[in-house]
């Protein structure tokens, strides 16, 4: 890949997209522009990987044909506003900051201006994100295919229209502290059984990643996978029945459906 790709922000998220972009070989550092206003956060990207540490926001979208704005979503405007004149025509503006549309950076950058909003998890931290990607018109196929392998590099992407992201906060954005509460909760079901603490986070962690790794192995419907563990007069019906009971499932849609309503909330104001 010969394009230069700048980041301004090095925070969890624009940290992880970086490294996974290092250790993938897909670009090397010398090609990698980052900004931080903590210094020493560049300053250990150029000992250890040659990527050039610059001095300002607006450096970065200078020399970049690909850009990662990977600030706070109440920062972005200013930040966006602050490097609109270094930007070149070509240069592709990639937002990951929840509730801003497309419209609110192109109100900055200007609406000729390449841009894509990204919609990534915390699992980028290892390399296992699901993430969302929702180009402009300016955007060409082929650019959007080069964003894409950016960030496969970090997970799994999809394509989405804009008015989905939302949808997506709700089934992959906000979702994972779903999944590490339900883990909490079968570890301290575990724990009240006999398990040690470690041990039970242990349990209960792999079986939510093999359980995950099966059904997107299989392409079987969740409610088969879960028919298979179900055996007549079993222990797992016993539990199944408690969650019916509880409203499990109601629970999860209502939590699913608050978080896109606050999505939608944000991307209004």
């Amino acid at each position: 890949m010969e394009q230069k790709i700048g980041f301004i922000g090095l925070g969890n998220m624009g940290n992880a997209i970086l490294q996974g972009i290092l250790l993938s070989n897909i670009v090397p550092g010398s090609q990698l522009y980052v900004y931080d206003h903590h210094p020493e956060k560049g300053q250990r990207l150029n000992q250890e990987y040659a990527v050039n540490n610059l001095n300002s926001e607006r450096e970065v979208a200078r020399e970049s044909d690909i850009v990662f704005i990977a600030v706070k979503p109440n920062v972005i405007v200013d930040v966006l506003n602050d490097i609109q004149k270094e930007l070149k025509k070509n240069t592709i503006v990639i937002s990951i900051a929840a509730g801003v549309t497309i419209k609110t950076i192109a109100k900055s950058v200007g609406y000729e201006q390449k841009i894509i909003r990204v919609m990534p998890n915390t699992p980028a931290l290892v390399n296992a994100a699901m993430c969302s990607i929702t180009p402009n018109t300016e955007v060409t196929d082929d650019e959007l295919t080069i964003v894409q392998s950016l960030l496969n590099c970090i997970g799994e992407t999809e394509v989405v229209p804009e008015y989905l992201i939302d949808a997506v906060v709700g089934a992959s954005g906000s979702s994972p502290a779903f999944v590490f509460m339900f883990i909490e909760a079968i570890a301290d079901g575990a724990v009240k059984g006999g398990l040690s603490r470690k041990q039970a986070y242990k349990f209960a962690a792999q079986t939510v990643l093999g359980s995950a790794k099966l059904l997107l192995k299989t392409g079987k419907h969740p409610g088969e996978l879960k028919d298979m563990v179900c055996s007549p007069a079993g222990t797992t019906i016993e539990g199944v029945q408690v969650l019916e009971e509880k409203g499990f499932r109601a629970a999860v849609i209502d939590a699913v459906e608050a978080t896109i309503k606050k999505s939608k909330d944000l991307s209004e104001k």
